[in-house]
């Protein structure tokens, strides 16, 4: 059994629930949109968010799920979703877990208006059920990943990136999301309790270590192949580079710089870059970084008595450090 098969059966009635309460709260009176948001939902991909959601409620609160939790999981997924479509537009990409993206298919504006449809959607969800401690951590989830965006941008420019700042640009643009699924399913069964807090915590840790794992594909591993360098053709930061270019002499300092701000569409620089990064130590210390934040997610659900829900959301760390893509 495919491992995310194995994290899915506890909740897979709830998951196939919330697959048709999903479908509804995407439908609208306009063909257009109905069109659209069909090619959406048809090509979803892991859904491991709404997983983090059912999985963090039935942990904590003794396998029970309530309707909210099923909103909860549909405000995150509309959530996402919008912040996918909008991706693909800032970024100008044409494909999508391997499909044809909004943008590609209707063209930009409609892509933004359908970013923007999915967003009020995911708000007016929580709204319309007095949900408004979900629809809090929902909207500083939002906030979060626009200003991790604008942060990194703004440091790619002059590629001044300390480690803490990495930290914080990916705390805001890829562990806040998580954080706010696990936050959501504890909020969603147990409102106001320390659960709360605690599973935001827990799924910022692992939004952390899953940054961190996507860093390292870039460099390529051996199970995967080829590396890619896309990071640095993009002029990304990540942290084997900051690793090494915070640790290396100035004269090695200046010729990494210069490589991906001048080179960095060269192949054959690029490929140097990645060597260079990999013979200093960069992809060991991002490892071990990695594994850190791993280690301190599962050690809160020590706070948890055994269950399947646990070993689910433990199955659910290991996986994310041990994916292949």
């Amino acid at each position: 059994m495919k491992i995310v098969e194995q994290i899915k059966q506890p909740i897979a009635f709830e998951m196939d629930l919330f697959e048709q309460k999903f479908q509804l709260a995407m439908s609208s009176k306009v063909a257009l949109l109905n069109r659209i948001t069909h090619y959406i939902v048809n090509r979803k991909g892991k859904q491991m968010r709404p997983m983090f959601v059912f999985l963090a409620a039935k942990m904590v609160n003794n396998g029970e799920v309530s309707e909210r939790t099923y909103r909860g999981a549909s405000v995150i997924e509309l959530i996402h979703t919008a912040s996918l479509v909008h991706d693909d537009v800032v970024d100008d990409s044409n494909r999508r877990r391997g499909f044809f993206s909004i943008n590609a298919l209707w063209k930009n504006k409609i892509a933004v208006l359908i970013g923007d449809y999915l967003l009020s959607k995911g708000m007016l969800v929580c709204i319309d059920n007095n949900d408004f401690d979900l629809l809090k951590i929902i909207s500083v989830a939002v906030r979060e990943i626009v200003e991790g965006e604008l942060l990194q941008i703004d440091k790619a420019r002059k590629l001044d990136i300390t480690e803490d700042i990495y930290y914080e640009i990916i705390r805001q643009k890829t562990a806040t999301l998580i954080a706010a699924c696990c936050s959501l399913g504890a909020a969603s069964v147990k409102p106001n309790s320390n659960d709360v807090e605690l599973m935001r915590k827990f799924g910022e840790l692992i939004g952390m270590a899953f940054q961190i794992k996507d860093d390292l594909f870039d460099y390529g591993e051996e199970k995967i192949g080829k590396p890619t360098g896309i990071d640095i053709k993009e002029q990304k930061m990540t942290l084997p580079l900051i690793h090494v270019l915070n640790n290396c002499s100035k004269k090695e300092q200046d010729w990494l710089i210069n490589s991906i701000k001048k080179h960095n569409k060269d192949k054959k620089r690029v490929k140097e870059v990645i060597t260079f990064v990999k013979d200093n130590g960069g992809l060991e210390y991002a490892v071990t970084k990695m594994k850190q934040f791993q280690q301190e997610a599962l050690q809160l659900l020590n706070n948890y008595p055994e269950s399947e829900f646990k070993s689910a959301l433990i199955l659910m760390v290991n996986y994310v450090i041990d994916r292949k893509k």
